[in-house]
């Protein structure tokens, strides 16, 4: 396992460019990293657990994945999504669910959360999205998961992971393979999260 010391500072260099001339936000530039260092082909398939609004389906898009399954709550945020694709818009398959109610056709080469699961404040949810995550992915998958960090503000929503309580709410199946703890500056003021990639060892 490898870890990033300390905490990554964002850089200010314009990153990946979206559609309508967005960048990408600081805070996905390191789980964008982490994708890329799983070594997928273009067209393996990716599911997106984080809805529409992340923009890292469009951070995806624009990496050059074709095959991008994206869950949202919202049948609207994932039309919005559908919009700002443009003519990429035939990769993507948009699902109106939530993530714990969610049961795949397929399965997947690599599952990413950019702050879903740490919404899951009761433990049976998070059961359910580890239940959920194992029927999802393929034997030998990755998982790119990002959370709040250790030290991150208590008053805002949801529950702070570290490199050794997030491995532990997955279970053994999946090995922690590397991670890092980022400061980002939001509008609400300055956030730790914790980035985390996995591998799967599990049988057929």
């Amino acid at each position: 396992m490898s870890a990033v010391n300390g905490t990554v500072q964002p850089s200010e260099q314009t990153r990946d460019p979206y559609p309508a001339g967005r960048v990408l936000e600081p805070y996905l530039e390191t789980p964008l990293q982490l994708i890329r260092r799983c070594g997928l082909e273009p067209d393996a398939p990716i599911i997106d657990v984080s809805g529409a609004d992340s923009f890292m389906a469009d951070a995806l898009l624009a990496a050059g994945y074709r095959d991008l399954t994206i869950l949202d709550r919202s049948a609207q945020a994932l039309n919005a999504l559908r919009e700002r694709a443009g003519d990429r818009a035939p990769h993507l398959t948009l699902v109106a669910r939530e993530v714990t109610r969610f049961h795949p056709a397929r399965r997947y080469a690599l599952w990413h959360d950019n702050g879903e699961f740490h919404l899951l404040t009761y433990p049976e949810e998070r059961q359910q999205y580890v239940e959920v995550l194992q029927e999802a992915l393929r034997p030998e998958g990755h998982v790119v998961i990002s959370t709040y960090g250790p030290e991150a503000p208590h008053e805002w929503r949801g529950k702070c992971y570290s490199a050794v309580t997030l491995p532990a709410e997955l279970g053994r199946q999946f090995e922690l393979v590397e991670y890092a703890v980022q400061a980002s500056h939001t509008p609400r003021g300055e956030q730790q999260y914790l980035h985390c990639r996995f591998s799967r060892h599990a049988p057929h």
